[in-house]
Order: C-alpha cells, then sequence, then structure tokens
C-alpha cells in the first residue's frame, strides 16, 4: 500500500496481522512473496489519524493531489479537479486547532460523478449538451457529504448520461482501468471505480440504472454499493430511467463504502420517491477480525443463483464465484442453489424501460429549456441541430429505441411486456428472499475487456449486464466486492462477487461482505499502477 494511506498501527481500524493460514502470493509487479493483510478503512483511519496529530487534512489533500497529477496522464479518471480541495482541507484544520467538534467524514476525500450536481463545479453527464454547465446547488447527496466535512475532490468521468458499460461513450475522454491501461473500467461509473483502485480519493460517488455501480466495481477490484431504491434521494442526480436510478457508492473497503452510504441516505422533501424508512447505524457491522467467532456468519442463509453460472459466463470467473462461495460455507453459511425462472427475461425488459424513460426525461435538453444552444432559423431546425450536435451516437440510438417502444401501435408489444416482466422479475426475488438472507452471483460475466473490443458492438456490450440489471428493476440493495483474480494484464484482473438482499437491508450486506472481505486469503486488490506510486 502507498505510504501516505497507511496511518500508524495503533490507529488503525483494523490492526494489522498476519491471517491465519494465509497464502504467500507472487505480485507480477514486484516478484516478491508477502503476506497479505485485510484491508483497513481509509475513512476512520484518516479521521483517527487527524485527531491524534499524527498528520493534518492539508497533507492528506496535497498527497492525493500529488497521485492524481501523476496517475491521471495514463487513467483520464477525472474531468474537472476542484480548486478548493487544499482550502477546504485547511479550514479542517482550523477546526482541529480550535478544538470544535469533526463531522464522521472530515478530511476524507470524495469523487463524484459527474451527472451529479455540484454548486458552482462543472456537471456534464459527460455530455457536450451540458459542456461548462455549473449548477447553482449542489445535489443531496453532495450536500450531506459537506455538512460531514468530506471534501469533493472533483467530478469523475463516465458514460454520457450513464448510457454504457464501459465510458468509452463520454464525450470528452476515455478511462482506462488501473489494473492494465489497455483495459475498459466498466460503465458507466467508470471514472469514479478507476479513481478509487487508483487511490485518487478515498471514496466516491456513482450512480446506478442498470449495474453501472457494480461492474465497474468488479472491473476495477474495488466495492460497489448499490443502495434500495429510495434509500439515497436522487434530487441532483441527471434523470436517465427514474424509476432505476440511484446513487451509490464506492470505496476500497466495505466499511468505506457503508459509511458513505450511511452520511448521504435518508429522505429527502425535494425528492417523492425517497423513503422515510429509518436509516441504521452500519459502521456498528464493522468489527475488527480480532472480534470474530470461529465461523461469523454461522446460520446465514445464502443463495446461489444458478442461471448466473451457465453458459455464457468466462471459466475463471465462475472458479472464482464458486471459491467465494466456499469461503462464505467456511464461514459458517448455509448454501442452497436458487433458480430465478424470469431471470433471462430482464435484459430485454430493462432496455426497454431504460430506453423509454431516458427517451422522455432527455426530451428536456433542447437548447431552449436547457442544454448548449446551436443557432437556428427556425424552432425545430434548433431543436435538431442542438441535439445532433449535443448527444453522442449511444444517447441517440437510446433515445430512438425508447421513442419507438412508447409510440402508438408498440406501447403495449414493448413498454407494457416490459413492465410485466419486471413484476415477475419482483416476484422472483422476494420468493428467493424470502427463503434465504443474501443471494450471489458473479458481478459480470468476464473481467474487464480491451477498450475499442465491444464499442462497435452493442448487442455484446448490452449483455455485460444480464447480472445486474434484474436488481435494478426489483428495486432491491446489492454490494459487489472483489472476491479472486483472473488471467491478464500485468498481474491479474480483478473479480467481483455480488451480494443481493431484501429492500432496506443494506446492513446484511454490509455484515456479510465486511467478514467476507477481512477473512479472505490470498489476494491483494491494489492495482500494479501503484507500485511505483509515492
Amino acid at each position: 500500500m502507498l505510504s501516505t494511506l497507511q496511518p500508524p498501527r495503533s490507529l488503525s481500524l483494523l490492526p494489522l496481522r498476519r491471517l491465519r493460514n494465509s497464502k504467500t502470493i507472487v505480485s507480477a509487479a514486484s516478484s516478491t512473496t508477502s503476506v497479505i493483510s485485510p484491508p483497513q478503512s481509509q475513512i476512520l483511519t484518516t479521521r483517527r489519524s487527524l485527531l491524534s496529530g499524527e498528520t493534518t487534512a492539508a497533507e492528506i489533500a496535497k498527497s492525493y493531489l500529488s497521485r492524481i497529477r501523476l496517475t491521471e496522464p495514463q487513467l483520464k479518471c477525472f474531468l474537472h479537479v476542484s480548486e478548493n480541495v487544499l482550502k477546504d482541507a485547511q479550514e479542517i484544520d482550523q477546526r482541529i486547532a480550535k478544538g470544535e467538534e469533526l463531522g464522521p467524514l472530515a478530511g476524507v476525500l470524495i469523487g463524484v460523478k459527474d451527472n451529479i450536481c455540484t454548486q458552482g463545479m462543472p456537471s456534464t453527464a459527460a455530455s457536450r449538451i451540458l459542456e461548462h454547465y455549473r449548477p447553482p446547488f449542489d445535489a443531496t447527496a453532495v450536500k450531506k457529504i459537506k455538512e460531514l466535512g468530506g471534501i469533493v475532490v472533483g467530478k469523475t468521468n463516465m458514460d454520457e448520461f450513464g448510457m454504457g458499460s464501459t465510458t468509452e461513450a463520454s464525450a470528452f475522454q476515455v478511462t482506462a482501468n488501473p489494473w492494465d491501461l489497455s483495459r475498459v473500467p466498466g460503465g458507466s461509473s467508470g471514472g469514479s471505480a478507476a479513481a478509487v483502485a487508483a487511490r485518487q480519493c478515498m471514496v466516491s460517488l456513482g450512480s446506478d440504472t442498470g449495474g453501472s455501480v457494480r461492474q465497474p466495481a468488479s472491473f476495477c477490484g474495488v466495492v460497489g454499493l448499490k443502495p434500495t431504491y429510495g434509500r439515497v434521494s436522487r434530487f441532483g442526480l441527471m434523470a436517465y430511467a427514474s424509476s432505476l436510478d440511484v446513487i451509490g457508492c464506492f470505496g476500497s473497503t466495505v466499511a468505506d463504502a457503508g459509511m458513505l452510504l450511511h452520511a448521504i441516505s435518508g429522505y429527502d422533501r425535494f425528492d417523492s420517491t425517497s423513503s422515510k424508512q429509518d436509516v441504521p447505524e452500519f459502521q456498528s457491522q464493522f468489527l475488527s477480525v480480532d472480534h470474530f467467532e470461529s465461523k461469523p456468519l454461522n446460520g446465514v442463509k445464502v443463495g446461489i443463483i444458478r442461471e448466473t453460472l451457465e453458459d455464457g459466463v468466462d471459466s475463471g470467473v465462475r472458479s472464482a464465484t464458486q471459491e467465494a462461495a466456499s469461503h462464505l460455507e467456511a464461514l459458517g453459511c448455509v448454501l442452497t442453489e436458487v433458480s430465478l425462472p424470469s431471470f433471462s427475461l430482464g435484459l430485454p425488459a430493462y432496455y426497454v424501460i431504460a430506453s423509454s424513460e431516458s427517451s422522455s426525461n432527455l426530451s428536456r435538453y433542447d437548447g431552449v429549456r436547457y442544454g448548449n444552444q446551436v443557432m437556428a432559423e427556425e424552432l425545430n431546425k434548433l431543436y435538431e441541430c442542438s441535439r445532433g450536435e449535443g448527444f453522442g451516437g449511444e444517447v441517440k440510438m437510446r433515445i430512438l429505441m425508447g421513442t419507438y417502444a412508447l409510440s402508438a401501435g408498440y406501447y403495449d408489444a414493448y413498454y407494457k411486456r416490459a413492465q410485466q416482466v419486471r413484476t415477475l422479475i419482483r416476484k422472483d426475488f422476494k420468493a428467493a428472499l424470502e427463503q434465504n438472507d443474501i443471494l450471489i452471483s458473479p458481478a459480470a460475466p468476464s473481467a474487464a475487456y480491451k477498450i475499442g473490443e465491444k464499442k462497435d458492438d452493442p448487442l455484446a456490450m448490452y449483455a455485460g449486464d444480464i447480472m445486474t440489471v434484474n436488481v435494478n428493476l426489483a428495486g432491491l440493495p446489492a454490494m459487489v466486492l472483489p472476491c479472486g483474480l483472473v488471467e491478464g494484464g500485468p498481474s491479474g484482473l480483478p473479480v467481483g462477487l455480488q451480494m443481493i438482499g431484501a429492500a432496506f437491508d443494506e446492513e446484511k450486506l454490509l455484515k456479510v461482505g465486511h467478514i467476507f472481505e477481512q477473512t479472505l486469503k490470498g489476494s491483494s486488490f491494489v492495482p500494479p499502477l501503484l507500485a511505483n506510486v509515492p
């Protein structure tokens, strides 16, 4: 790990210790043998370092900004880096000097996906039609982060308006995967995932409409957490598909993702779909491995979704998922195989619903109400030119698909039928979760693939979302965390395990995920890019 990120042992949340029976691994980057210690929460480590006087918020901010300057030319994770990072950090140091109480995110450096509004900072959804747009307000999630002392580092790259699975559909740049610069980081929240993996920020916000937090988390070897629909306010999130969109969290550990989710959760009067459900104190689930029992998950019922391990899944991904299931069993879980009969119907239903809702939502970007305007002599031509020059190819294609599905004569055949399938998917998940505490599956059918490999084959790219879209259709919480490495790149490519829970039961997901992560042996999920970065 990077020296600037590691606190003294006495200050760490989870003391460094040798895992019992831990394996040694040979890192392709360093060719040295090492014992792997459990990953540590950057949020709690930062807080304890600040309160102890071991370091200052300004020093931490400088180290991250330095790392961004060194790695950003290769990765291109950020569309904009805030000029106020050091100023915000110095204000925190002044509060510490005065003995004032600090918020739980004080000094924590946070990346924000570019489709989440940030006051006075560019928020473009990676689209030319919103180029140079600076919102006059913060999204509710961003506002909560700032109120708790978090520092917004900048705005991360993404597929335009969230439409894509590789971050190649950004109008401005293509983000690279820190594990292999020739591969995609996933999408549409690829910039947020890659920034956390490369330690350019401690945690980050993304959005998840059909897997846009979970798939890039798998590709980049970080934790990605999609909350229950309604758990986090969508106010300030630029709408793609309103019945599917949620704001999610990335972290290098389950604890970091969980604490960030806790910070942004809760009812918001500005979002009619936000829930008044109580938000549990997630931090109570993040115990040190020293306090684990011999079988800390004894009796937890885990269902393996049969359809996610059938044809079309890479053998390495299948093996990593099966090994992860064996690890859960060793921790005391009771494993069963479950079937979701409607599983294969989710992908076409998702793309009909998401495209239809995007056709409606993006109609506001016409150069008059919203978006950059291209001058023309008459109104229809103004609309045509503004949208034609402002939207990219993927966005245009999905708008056309959605408009077709909603048109007279086709509504019943496509949109209405897709909503009926959605009901079946919800029923299947409900039945499976009545018999199991959580469900597990791979996060994606493969590890990260090459940049450009699927850009000209949209159907192949869409098929990569098959593991994740059903969760959005059902509105359930899910978390992806790294569970192994497969061949590829300079030192292997990470594979993510997806855990799915019942509505508003993120607490159980975080408990199981944290114990899984802290007891997993034999893999280090730090990309080789960081081997020579201070």
